[in-house]
């Protein structure tokens, strides 16, 4: 069985476009949760103090499940987009023409930072709610423990 590799690179090829607007929407999508951790701080970790510790454990196992998503899926699809342009871009190089490398290169390094600046949002956020939901489960542990006197 022999693989046809013109339309392996076709399909490849195809599918730089896809990745870049999926990257572009993790950017924006990024921000978007970024404005909702902040308003999160400011109120949401009153409320959630006040529904109690199996309403928390809820919500920060969603919240915390698409930070992790964004932390880790926008790097990756950021390196499949630097990668797919590289090769016809060097091809290009080999027949003479380093203008068609310089844009590949540029879309390249363009995907990269994309992929990257989702991932870092992603994991601040990440972050900053783990510290979050464990402090506001460590002041409700010590809520319900029996005072010692």
């Amino acid at each position: 069985m022999s693989i046809n590799l013109s339309h392996l690179h076709s399909a490849i090829t195809w599918l730089l476009e896809p990745v870049i607007l999926i990257l572009v929407a993790a950017v924006v999508i990024a921000v978007l949760e970024a404005g909702l951790a902040i308003g999160e701080r400011l109120f949401g970790l009153k409320q959630l103090r006040k529904a109690g510790e199996n309403a928390l454990l809820k919500v920060a196992r969603h919240r915390l499940e698409r930070a992790d998503f964004l932390a880790r899926i926008p790097p990756m699809l950021g390196l499949m987009a630097t990668i797919i342009p590289l090769g016809p871009g060097l091809a290009a190089l080999g027949q003479g023409n380093p203008s068609l490398l310089a844009q590949a290169v540029t879309t390249a390094f363009d995907a990269t930072v994309l992929g990257l600046l989702a991932g870092i949002i992603g994991l601040v956020i990440g972050k900053c709610r783990r510290r979050w939901y464990e402090e506001v489960l460590a002041s409700l542990e010590q809520e319900t423990q029996p005072q010692q006197a």
